[in-house]
């Protein structure tokens, strides 16, 4: 009998003695991350004996793996809600708004039209001009800042995650070397290490999780690319930037480089690096393009309105700004000697959508356009192109539009060489004023009309409007109309008229109204670049002139139609647009609409951000419910293993004593 106490004694305080370690161990870990707590229970061997005893971790893979994802949800909105949030205020500050710059600019210029001959009110006219795209340059600058940031925020992200991702393929086969043994049960340190190491890494990336053969981890990413696979395999993160190396992507590259690097949908990238390219997709590349786009239509749109002018010096208008001309990027599968240079083609501003475009030969001489998005992907149907003298514009598309588009190719291409153009995203930076001479303001029309003054009916003759200097109407220098001044004599007969100029004398019968009198001249006259209509019923004999402005110093025709730039719609919304819409916006309501959608990009982050917080929030509190370490349970379990450790060796130290006495007994 006192031998079987003796056994039962025995294994009692091995059993209590091992609950204490457990329950030792639990709390000195209450503050190591990633420590999982541990319980040991027993089963009960032949007469009532205590038998070995298992040491696991309480451990739910439901909710491991729910914190997981909510763990990663949470770091993209972090990381997206935190960059995004400095962006929204630096272009919703009032102090940074580029309609503040817009309008003094125009109203500048409405001044200039009160004293068209004030050099003063001209230079503030350009000094506002300047003001305004050092303004743009300043927005541009910083967003290309933020870009470059990212570009070394990722390097980082990519480097940490594929020091776990080669840490956790460590860790598998560390585990499985003792998976099945007895010293599995010591080994727990090692699950907890690549628990955690899973959860880091789930910060950085959205993964998913597969247990494998002999307590194996096979991690994927969400969009189903294999990370850390059987056999201690793994693939590891790069960047690089194709065809723009300051552009960086995320690839994943198979050890060793043994297979093509995979492509990574960042559309369904979560943690830490897809906060990182979302934020770098939806708000700094759509605001750096409608920044460039708005320029370049404000820059064109002034050029070709001060063209059609005449400056305080008495010549013809120039262009007042300089438009950029930008590399287009070679993908690194061409295997042409092809390259080329970006414009924008003069006058078409407003066909310019904010987007980039990819340009693929077909052949040797035929190309076509394609307008991308934010992320690369094709928008609408690509235009196709002849290659004509080394250039690509809208007298050379075949099908579709040129987007406003001047391309100069040279060198020989290949079909399938491709090219991406980023006109918009680096103008509003390259922008520059092609002068500050207040004098090369054209306020005022290189042409002026005149009634006779013999005239018997109250028919006028209107101010007339230009369309084009270089048509063949003008010559310059001097500036002169080309054919001389212009006379229109009314005949007898109805709606009939005589021209006369340079040219000789024409006769001509319009159709009612009398608008745009040249043109209805027909050939020469409608090449001339400008025209003017008769207002009233003139009489028999009544004459009407047009000739060259000379000294108009104080005509500010031109000036109030380049005034009136301020209302019209010259910035294109969309690539792809029905017929019936409305696909052009005002400067300000341009500016207005890159505030607008960086401000609502940023809040709908911030709701969903808000939630996914609530929700890792509740992931973390069910995880720790189970895994982590509970004190003041640990210490009732405390009390409770001292007092069956002392029970038993109470029972212990009585079998002692009885074998004792049957020993005294025996002698």
């Amino acid at each position: 009998m006192s031998f079987n106490l003796f056994d039962i004694a025995n294994s009692g305080v091995r059993a209590q003695s091992q609950l204490l370690q457990t329950t030792s161990k639990n709390i000195a870990n209450v503050n190591t991350e990633g420590y999982v707590r541990e319980r040991t229970e027993f089963t009960t061997m032949i007469d009532n004996q205590v038998g070995r005893g298992e040491t696991y971790r309480l451990l739910d893979q439901f909710a491991q793996k729910q914190l997981n994802r909510d763990t990663s949800n949470k770091a993209f909105f972090d990381q997206f809600v935190g960059d995004a949030n400095r962006i929204d205020s630096l272009f919703s500050e009032q102090s940074n708004s580029l309609s503040t710059s817009i309008n003094s600019f125009f109203n500048n210029i409405q001044e200039s039209l009160n004293q068209p001959s004030s050099t003063v009110a001209r230079s503030l006219v350009m000094t506002d001009a300047e003001n305004f795209l050092d303004q743009m340059k300043r927005l541009s600058g910083i967003v290309s800042e933020q870009k470059k940031t990212i570009n070394d925020q990722l390097d980082i992200f990519s480097d940490e995650a594929n020091n776990l991702i080669q840490n956790i393929s460590k860790l598998n086969s560390d585990i499985v070397a003792v998976h099945g043994s007895r010293n599995e049960a010591d080994a727990s340190s090692l699950y907890n290490e690549r628990d955690k190491a899973i959860r880091d890494l789930s910060e950085l990336v959205d993964i998913e999780t597969l247990d494998g053969p002999n307590g194996e981890k096979q991690v994927y990413l969400g969009t189903g690319q294999a990370l850390v696979m059987e056999n201690g395999t793994f693939n590891l993160f790069s960047t690089n930037g194709d065809p723009d190396p300051n552009f960086k992507q995320l690839r994943l590259d198979v050890q060793d480089g043994k297979a093509v690097p995979l492509e990574i949908d960042t559309n369904k990238l979560k943690g830490k690096i897809g906060g990182l390219l979302a934020f770098r997709d939806d708000v700094l590349v759509p605001a750096q393009s409608q920044l460039g786009q708005m320029g370049l239509a404000f820059a064109d749109s002034f050029n070709q309105q001060n063209r059609l002018g005449m400056d305080a010096n008495g010549e013809l208008g120039s262009d007042l700004f300089t438009i950029p001309t930008v590399n287009g990027l070679a993908y690194q599968a061409n295997t042409g000697a092809s390259t080329m240079t970006a414009t924008l083609e003069a006058g078409q501003g407003k066909d310019m959508p904010a987007s980039d475009f990819v340009i693929t030969y077909t052949s040797a001489t035929t190309v076509e356009i394609q307008a991308i998005d934010n992320k690369g992907q094709a928008v609408g149907t690509a235009s196709t192109a002849n290659v004509v003298a080394g250039v690509i514009d809208s007298s050379t598309i075949t099908s579709g539009e040129s987007f406003g588009l001047q391309l100069n190719v040279a060198g020989a291409a290949n079909a399938g060489d491709e090219f991406q153009v980023k006109l918009n995203s680096q103008a509003a930076e390259k922008i520059e004023l092609a002068t500050n001479r207040p004098e090369s303001l054209a306020l005022s029309s290189p042409i002026r009309t005149a009634n006779d003054i013999n005239n018997i009916s109250d028919a006028s003759i209107s101010p007339g409007s230009v369309s084009d200097v270089t048509s063949g109407g003008f010559s310059s220098p001097p500036p002169a109309l080309a054919n001389g001044d212009i006379s229109l004599l009314k005949t007898a007969n109805p709606n009939e008229y005589q021209i006369t100029d340079g040219n000789g004398t024409t006769t001509f019968t319009i159709t009612p109204p009398a608008e745009n009198m040249l043109a209805q001249a027909g050939a020469p006259y409608d090449a001339y670049g400008f025209d003017f209509n008769i207002e009233g019923l003139p009489a028999t004999g009544d004459t009407f002139t047009l000739e060259f402005n000379t000294g108009g110093f104080d005509d500010n025709r031109n000036g109030l139609k380049l005034a009136g730039l301020q209302s019209e719609e010259l910035v294109r919304q969309n690539v792809v647009a029905s017929a019936s819409a409305d696909n052009l916006q005002t400067f300000n309501q341009a500016y207005a609409g890159i505030v607008t959608d960086i401000g609502v990009v940023t809040n709908q982050a911030q709701t969903n951000g808000a939630a996914f917080e609530a929700l890792a929030a509740q992931s973390e509190a069910w995880y720790e419910s189970l895994s982590g370490v509970n004190l003041d349970e640990e210490a009732a379990n405390l009390l409770r293993f001292q007092q069956s450790y002392a029970a038993s060796a109470q029972v212990l130290a009585t079998a002692r004593t009885v074998f004792d006495t049957l020993l005294g007994a025996a002698r």
